[in-house]
Protein backbone atom coordinates (compact mmCIF):
# COMPACT_ATOMS: atom_id res chain seq x y z
CA UNK A 1 0.00 0.00 0.00
CA UNK A 2 1.31 3.45 -0.93
CA UNK A 3 1.20 6.00 1.85
CA UNK A 4 -0.14 9.47 1.45
CA UNK A 5 2.09 12.26 2.71
CA UNK A 6 1.70 13.99 6.04
CA UNK A 7 1.09 17.20 4.07
CA UNK A 8 -1.85 15.60 2.24
CA UNK A 9 -3.31 14.45 5.54
CA UNK A 10 -2.66 17.83 7.15
CA UNK A 11 -4.44 19.57 4.25
CA UNK A 12 -7.46 17.29 4.62
CA UNK A 13 -7.67 18.11 8.32
CA UNK A 14 -7.19 21.82 7.62
CA UNK A 15 -10.23 21.83 5.31
CA UNK A 16 -12.40 19.88 7.80
CA UNK A 17 -14.36 21.18 10.77
CA UNK A 18 -15.96 18.16 12.48
CA UNK A 19 -13.40 15.41 13.14
CA UNK A 20 -14.03 12.18 15.02
CA UNK A 21 -10.90 10.38 16.22
CA UNK A 22 -11.02 6.61 16.73
CA UNK A 23 -8.46 4.68 18.83
CA UNK A 24 -8.77 0.91 19.18
CA UNK A 25 -10.73 -0.87 21.89
CA UNK A 26 -8.99 -1.62 25.20
CA UNK A 27 -6.92 1.51 24.70
CA UNK A 28 -3.25 1.51 25.60
CA UNK A 29 -1.00 4.53 26.07
CA UNK A 30 -0.15 4.79 22.39
CA UNK A 31 -3.77 4.67 21.23
CA UNK A 32 -5.11 7.23 23.70
CA UNK A 33 -1.94 9.36 23.85
CA UNK A 34 -1.84 9.69 20.06
CA UNK A 35 -5.57 10.36 19.83
CA UNK A 36 -5.51 12.96 22.61
CA UNK A 37 -2.50 14.76 21.11
CA UNK A 38 -4.03 15.19 17.65
CA UNK A 39 -7.42 16.07 19.17
CA UNK A 40 -6.01 18.87 21.32
CA UNK A 41 -3.98 20.20 18.38
CA UNK A 42 -7.10 20.27 16.18
CA UNK A 43 -9.16 22.01 18.86
CA UNK A 44 -6.45 24.66 19.18
CA UNK A 45 -7.04 25.29 15.47
CA UNK A 46 -10.76 25.85 16.10
CA UNK A 47 -11.96 22.41 14.99
CA UNK A 48 -14.85 20.45 16.51
CA UNK A 49 -12.79 17.36 17.34
CA UNK A 50 -13.21 14.60 19.92
CA UNK A 51 -11.83 11.14 20.64
CA UNK A 52 -14.77 8.78 20.14
CA UNK A 53 -14.55 5.79 22.50
CA UNK A 54 -16.65 2.72 23.30
CA UNK A 55 -14.98 1.42 26.46
CA UNK A 56 -13.70 2.71 29.78
CA UNK A 57 -10.39 4.53 29.95
CA UNK A 58 -7.85 2.63 32.13
CA UNK A 59 -7.16 4.41 35.41
CA UNK A 60 -3.49 5.02 34.65
CA UNK A 61 -4.41 6.71 31.36
CA UNK A 62 -7.26 8.86 32.68
CA UNK A 63 -4.99 11.92 32.86
CA UNK A 64 -4.80 11.86 29.05
CA UNK A 65 -8.52 12.51 28.65
CA UNK A 66 -8.78 16.19 29.64
CA UNK A 67 -12.35 16.23 28.33
CA UNK A 68 -11.32 15.22 24.80
CA UNK A 69 -13.09 11.83 24.91
CA UNK A 70 -16.76 11.19 24.20
CA UNK A 71 -18.97 8.14 23.88
CA UNK A 72 -21.58 10.20 21.99
CA UNK A 73 -21.19 8.73 18.52
CA UNK A 74 -24.14 10.61 17.04
CA UNK A 75 -22.19 13.84 17.37
CA UNK A 76 -19.68 12.57 14.80
CA UNK A 77 -21.99 10.80 12.39
CA UNK A 78 -21.23 12.11 8.89
CA UNK A 79 -18.29 14.11 10.23
CA UNK A 80 -16.06 15.90 7.75
CA UNK A 81 -13.25 13.50 8.72
CA UNK A 82 -13.12 10.19 10.56
CA UNK A 83 -9.56 9.57 11.75
CA UNK A 84 -8.48 6.21 13.19
CA UNK A 85 -5.19 6.07 15.08
CA UNK A 86 -3.07 3.10 16.17
CA UNK A 87 -5.34 0.70 14.29
CA UNK A 88 -6.15 -0.10 10.69
CA UNK A 89 -9.04 -2.56 10.79
CA UNK A 90 -12.69 -1.96 11.58
CA UNK A 91 -12.59 -4.97 13.89
CA UNK A 92 -10.40 -2.94 16.24
CA UNK A 93 -13.31 -0.60 17.08
CA UNK A 94 -16.38 -2.69 16.22
CA UNK A 95 -19.08 -0.70 18.02
CA UNK A 96 -17.93 2.54 16.34
CA UNK A 97 -17.25 1.15 12.87
CA UNK A 98 -20.47 2.42 11.31
CA UNK A 99 -19.94 5.92 12.68
CA UNK A 100 -16.37 5.91 11.41
CA UNK A 101 -17.51 4.82 7.95
CA UNK A 102 -20.14 7.57 7.86
CA UNK A 103 -17.39 10.20 7.78
CA UNK A 104 -17.14 12.13 4.53
CA UNK A 105 -13.41 11.39 4.42
CA UNK A 106 -11.61 8.59 6.24
CA UNK A 107 -7.98 8.82 7.40
CA UNK A 108 -5.88 6.04 8.95
CA UNK A 109 -2.59 6.53 10.82
CA UNK A 110 -0.98 3.42 12.25
CA UNK A 111 2.33 1.68 12.91
CA UNK A 112 1.24 -1.96 12.84
CA UNK A 113 2.82 -3.74 9.84
CA UNK A 114 -0.29 -5.87 9.39
CA UNK A 115 -2.60 -2.85 9.22
CA UNK A 116 -4.95 -2.90 6.24
CA UNK A 117 -5.23 0.88 5.95
CA UNK A 118 -8.96 1.57 5.85
CA UNK A 119 -8.88 5.25 4.98
CA UNK A 120 -9.22 7.34 1.86
CA UNK A 121 -5.87 8.67 3.08
CA UNK A 122 -3.46 6.36 4.90
CA UNK A 123 -0.09 6.55 6.60
CA UNK A 124 1.11 3.16 7.82
CA UNK A 125 4.70 2.85 9.01
CA UNK A 126 5.66 -0.46 10.57
CA UNK A 127 9.13 0.85 11.41
CA UNK A 128 7.73 3.43 13.83
CA UNK A 129 7.95 2.33 17.44
CA UNK A 130 4.64 4.00 18.24
CA UNK A 131 1.83 5.78 16.43
CA UNK A 132 2.76 8.72 18.64
CA UNK A 133 5.90 9.15 16.53
CA UNK A 134 3.75 9.49 13.41
CA UNK A 135 1.34 11.90 15.07
CA UNK A 136 4.32 14.07 16.01
CA UNK A 137 5.36 14.22 12.33
CA UNK A 138 1.78 15.04 11.36
CA UNK A 139 1.64 17.86 13.89
CA UNK A 140 4.76 19.35 12.33
CA UNK A 141 3.13 19.16 8.89
CA UNK A 142 0.07 20.90 10.37
CA UNK A 143 2.26 23.63 11.87
CA UNK A 144 0.47 22.81 15.11
CA UNK A 145 1.07 24.56 18.41
CA UNK A 146 2.62 21.74 20.46
CA UNK A 147 2.16 22.66 24.11
CA UNK A 148 2.98 20.82 27.35
CA UNK A 149 -0.25 18.80 27.32
CA UNK A 150 0.36 17.60 23.75
CA UNK A 151 4.02 16.86 24.52
CA UNK A 152 3.04 14.79 27.57
CA UNK A 153 0.43 12.91 25.52
CA UNK A 154 2.96 12.04 22.82
CA UNK A 155 5.51 10.99 25.43
CA UNK A 156 2.88 8.70 26.97
CA UNK A 157 2.29 7.17 23.54
CA UNK A 158 5.96 6.53 22.86
CA UNK A 159 7.11 5.41 26.31
CA UNK A 160 4.30 2.86 26.71
CA UNK A 161 4.68 1.27 23.27
CA UNK A 162 8.44 1.00 23.68
CA UNK A 163 8.13 -0.53 27.17
CA UNK A 164 9.66 2.59 28.70
CA UNK A 165 12.30 2.45 25.93
CA UNK A 166 13.29 -1.14 26.71
CA UNK A 167 11.65 -3.01 23.82
CA UNK A 168 13.46 -3.91 20.62
CA UNK A 169 11.25 -1.54 18.61
CA UNK A 170 12.90 1.46 20.31
CA UNK A 171 15.00 3.45 17.86
CA UNK A 172 17.08 6.58 17.65
CA UNK A 173 14.00 8.21 16.14
CA UNK A 174 12.06 7.46 19.33
CA UNK A 175 14.64 9.21 21.50
CA UNK A 176 15.06 12.14 19.11
CA UNK A 177 11.33 12.88 19.09
CA UNK A 178 11.19 12.73 22.89
CA UNK A 179 14.22 15.03 23.04
CA UNK A 180 12.31 17.56 20.92
CA UNK A 181 9.24 17.22 23.12
CA UNK A 182 11.24 18.66 26.01
CA UNK A 183 11.44 21.89 23.98
CA UNK A 184 7.64 21.97 24.12
CA UNK A 185 7.43 21.60 27.90
CA UNK A 186 7.42 17.82 28.34
CA UNK A 187 7.23 16.74 31.99
CA UNK A 188 8.47 13.17 31.70
CA UNK A 189 8.60 12.57 35.45
CA UNK A 190 4.98 13.43 36.26
CA UNK A 191 3.76 11.65 33.13
CA UNK A 192 5.73 8.52 34.03
CA UNK A 193 4.38 8.52 37.59
CA UNK A 194 0.82 8.67 36.28
CA UNK A 195 1.51 5.89 33.77
CA UNK A 196 3.55 3.46 35.83
CA UNK A 197 2.88 4.25 39.50
CA UNK A 198 -0.87 4.73 39.42
CA UNK A 199 -2.25 1.19 39.33
CA UNK A 200 -5.45 0.35 41.19
CA UNK A 201 -5.42 -2.23 43.95
CA UNK A 202 -7.99 -4.17 41.93
CA UNK A 203 -5.52 -4.47 39.05
CA UNK A 204 -2.76 -5.79 41.33
CA UNK A 205 -5.22 -8.25 42.87
CA UNK A 206 -6.32 -9.35 39.38
CA UNK A 207 -2.70 -9.91 38.40
CA UNK A 208 -2.28 -12.24 41.37
CA UNK A 209 -5.36 -14.23 40.39
CA UNK A 210 -4.23 -14.49 36.76
CA UNK A 211 -0.70 -15.55 37.65
CA UNK A 212 -1.94 -18.13 40.16
CA UNK A 213 -3.39 -20.18 37.30
CA UNK A 214 -0.81 -19.37 34.60
CA UNK A 215 0.83 -22.36 32.92
CA UNK A 216 4.39 -22.61 31.64
CA UNK A 217 4.76 -24.91 28.63
CA UNK A 218 6.89 -25.62 25.55
CA UNK A 219 9.83 -26.70 27.67
CA UNK A 220 9.68 -23.53 29.77
CA UNK A 221 9.79 -21.21 26.76
CA UNK A 222 6.16 -20.04 26.88
CA UNK A 223 3.51 -19.08 29.40
CA UNK A 224 -0.25 -18.79 28.99
CA UNK A 225 -3.01 -17.50 31.26
CA UNK A 226 -6.66 -16.47 31.04
CA UNK A 227 -8.83 -13.61 32.24
CA UNK A 228 -12.41 -14.70 32.83
CA UNK A 229 -15.40 -12.68 33.94
CA UNK A 230 -15.30 -14.65 37.19
CA UNK A 231 -11.71 -13.51 37.80
CA UNK A 232 -12.76 -9.91 37.25
CA UNK A 233 -15.58 -10.36 39.75
CA UNK A 234 -13.21 -11.85 42.34
CA UNK A 235 -10.76 -8.97 41.98
CA UNK A 236 -13.38 -6.25 41.72
CA UNK A 237 -11.67 -5.28 38.48
CA UNK A 238 -12.59 -4.36 34.92
CA UNK A 239 -11.18 -5.94 31.76
CA UNK A 240 -9.05 -2.85 31.09
CA UNK A 241 -7.21 -3.68 34.34
CA UNK A 242 -5.69 -6.67 32.54
CA UNK A 243 -3.75 -4.41 30.17
CA UNK A 244 0.02 -4.73 30.62
CA UNK A 245 -0.12 -8.04 32.48
CA UNK A 246 1.01 -9.99 29.41
CA UNK A 247 4.18 -7.88 29.42
CA UNK A 248 4.84 -8.90 33.01
CA UNK A 249 4.39 -12.53 31.99
CA UNK A 250 7.00 -12.10 29.25
CA UNK A 251 9.47 -10.67 31.77
CA UNK A 252 9.78 -14.04 33.53
CA UNK A 253 13.21 -15.62 33.15
CA UNK A 254 13.38 -18.17 30.35
CA UNK A 255 10.06 -17.16 28.78
CA UNK A 256 10.13 -16.30 25.09
CA UNK A 257 6.41 -16.03 24.33
CA UNK A 258 3.64 -14.93 26.72
CA UNK A 259 -0.06 -15.31 25.91
CA UNK A 260 -3.03 -13.79 27.73
CA UNK A 261 -6.49 -15.00 26.69
CA UNK A 262 -9.34 -12.66 27.70
CA UNK A 263 -13.08 -13.24 27.86
CA UNK A 264 -14.20 -9.80 26.66
CA UNK A 265 -17.78 -10.92 25.93
CA UNK A 266 -19.74 -14.17 25.81
CA UNK A 267 -17.98 -16.31 23.17
CA UNK A 268 -15.72 -13.39 22.19
CA UNK A 269 -12.11 -13.99 23.22
CA UNK A 270 -9.26 -11.49 22.80
CA UNK A 271 -5.73 -12.87 22.69
CA UNK A 272 -2.68 -10.74 23.51
CA UNK A 273 0.82 -12.06 22.82
CA UNK A 274 4.29 -10.76 23.57
CA UNK A 275 7.67 -12.22 22.60
CA UNK A 276 11.34 -11.78 23.39
CA UNK A 277 12.73 -13.70 20.42
CA UNK A 278 9.79 -15.36 18.67
CA UNK A 279 7.41 -13.93 16.07
CA UNK A 280 3.92 -13.61 17.53
CA UNK A 281 2.66 -11.60 14.55
CA UNK A 282 2.75 -14.76 12.42
CA UNK A 283 0.64 -16.55 15.02
CA UNK A 284 -1.86 -13.70 15.23
CA UNK A 285 -2.27 -13.50 11.45
CA UNK A 286 -3.20 -17.19 11.36
CA UNK A 287 -6.25 -16.32 13.44
CA UNK A 288 -7.24 -13.16 11.61
CA UNK A 289 -5.30 -10.78 13.82
CA UNK A 290 -2.05 -8.91 13.45
CA UNK A 291 0.40 -6.54 15.06
CA UNK A 292 4.15 -6.51 15.48
CA UNK A 293 6.77 -9.26 15.55
CA UNK A 294 7.12 -8.92 19.32
CA UNK A 295 3.60 -7.74 20.20
CA UNK A 296 0.46 -8.96 18.47
CA UNK A 297 -3.06 -10.15 19.06
CA UNK A 298 -6.26 -11.52 17.63
CA UNK A 299 -9.91 -11.96 18.47
CA UNK A 300 -11.63 -15.35 18.22
CA UNK A 301 -15.15 -16.59 18.79
CA UNK A 302 -15.60 -19.51 21.13
CA UNK A 303 -15.19 -20.84 24.63
CA UNK A 304 -12.38 -19.45 26.78
CA UNK A 305 -10.89 -22.88 27.53
CA UNK A 306 -11.07 -23.96 23.89
CA UNK A 307 -9.35 -20.81 22.66
CA UNK A 308 -6.67 -21.19 25.32
CA UNK A 309 -5.98 -24.74 24.14
CA UNK A 310 -5.89 -23.61 20.50
CA UNK A 311 -3.43 -20.78 21.20
CA UNK A 312 -1.20 -23.02 23.31
CA UNK A 313 -0.94 -25.47 20.42
CA UNK A 314 -0.18 -22.66 17.94
CA UNK A 315 2.59 -21.27 20.15
CA UNK A 316 4.15 -24.71 20.62
CA UNK A 317 4.16 -25.23 16.85
CA UNK A 318 5.75 -21.81 16.31
CA UNK A 319 8.51 -22.45 18.85
CA UNK A 320 9.20 -25.90 17.35
CA UNK A 321 9.84 -24.32 13.94
CA UNK A 322 12.48 -21.97 15.30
Amino acid sequence: MNNNTFKEIADALEHAYTIGIYPHILMDGDALGSAAAICIALRKKGKDASVVIEDKIPDNLSFLDRNVCTSDQKRYEHADVSLCVDCGELSRFPERADTFLSGKKKICIDHHPTSEGIGDLNYIDGSAAATGELIYELLLAMDADIDTVIANSLFAAITTDTGNFQYSNTTRRSHEIVMKLYDHGLDSYDTSVMLYENESFAKIRLMGIIMSEAEVFAGGKAIIACVSNEMLRQAGAQMEDSEGIVGTMRSIKGIDIAVLVKEVKDNVIKVSMRAKEGNVSEIAVRFGGGGHVKAAGCTLNGDLAAVRKKMQKAVEESLCRE
